[in-house]
């Protein structure tokens, strides 16, 4: 799967960020920052660090060395070929590693004990994908940050999108010496979370991978564990039923901009089908009765274009029904994290990353960004960045 396609919860994000951003002063950001990689992961053995994506500047798909300079990835096969080694070599237990980003909208992947697999296709880029059982990185460890650094500053967030694995926290030095950061674990969250996962009625356990010897690896998102069936394609049908009837008789309001609070849309149930409205009693957009993919997933029957209507009232319906709160609230979407997940029906996978945070923000499915509940750090003017990999206990 290409970058471009596999990094769409990101530029979802990003644009939204940039729609209500203020105007920002004139700043020259660099064509490169530091990023330094601190290893408090509490295991031996070596890192491997890669910073793969796309050139802001040409479009093109390739890899950023330690000096953050550009390397474009050569054409790809079918079958695909081995892609070059873009490793950089990481930092041992206790130290730290700088590498400088270029701008770039990718990903930093870092894995332990071994490189990773990637390969090209004549489309470009084979990323990881271990919800496939024969993916040749099924059994290593790793994990990946996403990133945006452009001429508006940078953007980077830590992401269980695709799956909850080692913990990290990302960081950003801003103008003046301060930092922001997220995406830490509580002490004892790693395992916490495992836990909680396994022990969770209804087969969400069944979404943890292991190694061969039984050590953990991962838990693969809901949306991976319907597509390989290892949860219940009908997980959520109870609670879209009852979604469905409420709204047969009843009206949901939506009103997708913070910034806008006069822009509001109302959704009525007429058959399988929920139809909104504007102020006008004019039809907008409408959508098809969601499977538990479409929730999982934020796309099919809750496909977000990036326009000015669908796609904002997608993204809103996409975080109620993973937070179960589009019964217990007409008006969406809610902003308190204090009600989200109160149903027994729910992305229980996302519920649980969140209650192991230290800030309570995490990217637990692709519009956890709404309501601005995700693991996401911004500057305009960044001096530099950070990835620490935490403690697994």
């Amino acid at each position: 799967m290409s970058v471009k396609r596999k990094l769409l919860a990101l530029g979802v994000a990003l644009a939204a960020a940039l729609a209500v951003t203020p105007a920002l002063p004139a700043v020259a950001v660099p064509a490169t920052i530091p990023l330094t990689l601190t290893n408090n992961s509490g295991r031996a053995g070596p890192i491997y660090v890669y910073n793969l994506g796309t050139e802001l500047s040409t479009g093109r798909q390739g890899w950023a060395d330690a000096n953050g300079t550009f390397h474009a990835w050569p054409a790809g096969g079918n079958p695909p070929t081995p892609a070059p080694d873009a490793s950089i070599p990481g930092p041992a237990a206790g130290q730290s590693v700088t590498i400088r980003l270029p701008k770039f909208s990718g990903r930093v992947y870092f894995s332990y004990g071994q490189k990773l697999v990637f390969r090209l296709t004549t489309g470009g880029l084979v990323q990881p994908a271990v919800q496939n059982p024969s993916d040749p990185n099924r059994d290593i460890l790793f994990n990946w940050t996403e990133y945006t650094l452009n001429d508006a500053g940078i953007w980077i967030n830590s992401t269980q999108v695709d799956m909850f694995s080692a913990p990290y926290s990302v960081g950003v030095q801003m103008q003046g010496g301060a930092t922001k950061s997220t995406g830490r674990l509580k002490a004892g969250g790693y395992n916490g979370f495992f836990t909680a996962l396994k022990a969770q009625s209804g087969g969400w356990g069944n979404l943890v991978q292991t190694k061969p010897d039984g050590s953990l690896l991962r838990a693969l998102s809901p949306h991976h564990g319907v597509g390989t069936g290892a949860l219940n394609p009908g997980v959520m049908d109870d609670y879209v039923n009852r979604v469905w009837s409420k709204y047969s008789s009843s009206t949901l309001t939506v009103t997708p901009f913070a910034n806008q609070p006069g822009t509001k849309y109302f959704g009525r149930v007429s058959g399988n089908t929920m139809n909104f409205t504007n102020s006008s009693g004019a039809v907008v957009t409408s959508f098809q009765k969601p499977d538990s993919d479409s929730i999982f997933g934020c796309y099919k029957h809750l496909d977000a274009p990036n326009d000015l209507v669908r796609g904002p009232i997608s993204r809103t319906l996409c975080a109620g029904y993973n937070r179960s709160t589009l019964l217990s609230n007409p008006n969406q979407p809610d902003p308190s994290a204090a009600n989200f997940y109160q149903d027994g029906v729910t992305n229980h996978y996302s519920r649980l990353i969140h209650a192991q945070m230290v800030d309570g923000k995490a990217y637990g499915f692709a519009f956890d960004d709404v309501g601005a509940h995700e693991s996401l750090v911004h500057d305009g003017n960044p001096q530099q960045a950070s990835i620490t990999l935490d403690p697994f206990s």
